[in-house]
């Protein structure tokens, strides 16, 4: 019998629109990131903006057998980045591949 994987994966673009230096969106994406991290065990790396002080990419990876499942966590990511308050999603890109 042969099982399927599926990879979700989404990229935000993310607007830091208190932040007025690097080390000040350094600081607040770490913070960003790892508390996401905890409550979701989900892969997370920012990949792009990386000089923008106001701005950043970051990508959010999930593997998994179910793809309807991978994507509802991917949605509750979404909204707990959203209530935050540390930064506004300006734009999402969202993959699912199967394997």
């Amino acid at each position: 019998m042969k099982t399927a994987m599926f990879v979700c994966v989404i990229k935000v673009r993310l607007y830091l629109g208190a932040v007025h230096s690097l080390k000040e969106k350094r600081r607040i994406l770490k913070s960003l990131i790892e508390k996401t991290r905890h409550k979701f065990g989900i892969s997370i790396a920012e990949v792009g903006d990386h000089d923008l002080w106001q701005s950043s990419e970051v990508g959010f990876a999930l593997v998994g057998n179910e793809k309807g499942l991978l994507e509802r966590e991917m949605e509750k990511v979404l909204g707990f980045l959203e209530r935050g308050g540390e930064a506004e999603i300006t734009a999402v890109s969202h993959e699912t591949w199967s394997f």
